[in-house]
C-alpha cells in the first residue's frame, strides 16, 4: 500500500482495500490496454459497506455527491450518481452478500467499482420498448469513458472511469 492515501470520512465507512494492488488483479485480468493505472503519490480512495437494502441506493448517491464535491468534481457529479445508483441497484437486485462502494482518484480519472457477491458477470442487453429493465448497462456505456466487471474472491466487482473534468 505504499504511497497511498487513505481517506476516512464517517464512522461507518470500512478500512479501503489497496488500490494500486487491486488495479493491478484488475489489470491482470483485464491487460495493460483496457486498465492503464499506476501506483504512485494522489491516489485519494473511499470505500463504504452499505447494508443490503434498497435504501442504500439512496445512500451510495448521497455518498458520491458528498466525496466528488469533496473534490472538487461537481461537473461529473450527475453522471456519477446515476452510474453509481445502477450499478448498486443490481448489486442489490441480482446479486447476494455485502456490497461496497469504493470511490477513487488519481491522475484526473475518477473510478467508481461496487462489489457485491454475485458470481455471474452482467452483460449487454439490447431491452425492447416495453421492458421494465435492462438499460443500466446501456447507460453505463454510453456515459462512461470505461467500465468493465472482473471476479473477486468474495463475487465481483463491476466498475466505470469518469475524467475528472
Amino acid at each position: 500500500m505504499s504511497q497511498m492515501i487513505m481517506s476516512r470520512s464517517l464512522p461507518l465507512e470500512q478500512p479501503s482495500w489497496p488500490a494500486s494492488g487491486r488495479w493491478k488483479a484488475v489489470r491482470r485480468r483485464l491487460g495493460t490496454m483496457m486498465v492503464r493505472l499506476t501506483e504512485g503519490p494522489g491516489i485519494q480512495v473511499w470505500t463504504w459497506r452499505l447494508p443490503t437494502s434498497l435504501r442504500s441506493v439512496a445512500r451510495a448517491r448521497r455518498l458520491t455527491r458528498e466525496r466528488l464535491s469533496g473534490w472538487g468534481m461537481e461537473k461529473a457529479t450527475d453522471v456519477a450518481e446515476l452510474l453509481v445508483s445502477e450499478l448498486v441497484t443490481n448489486a442489490l437486485c441480482h446479486a447476494r452478500g455485502p456490497v461496497r462502494l469504493s470511490l477513487s482518484l488519481m491522475e484526473g480519472m475518477l473510478r467508481c467499482e461496487v462489489e457485491d457477491g454475485g458470481t455471474v458477470l452482467p452483460r449487454l442487453y439490447n431491452a425492447h420498448d416495453d421492458d421494465e429493465g435492462g438499460r443500466g448497462l446501456c447507460l453505463l456505456d454510453t456515459l462512461a469513458c470505461c467500465w468493465g466487471a472482473a471476479r473477486t474472491i468474495n463475487g465481483k466487482v463491476m466498475w466505470f472511469e469518469l475524467p475528472a473534468d
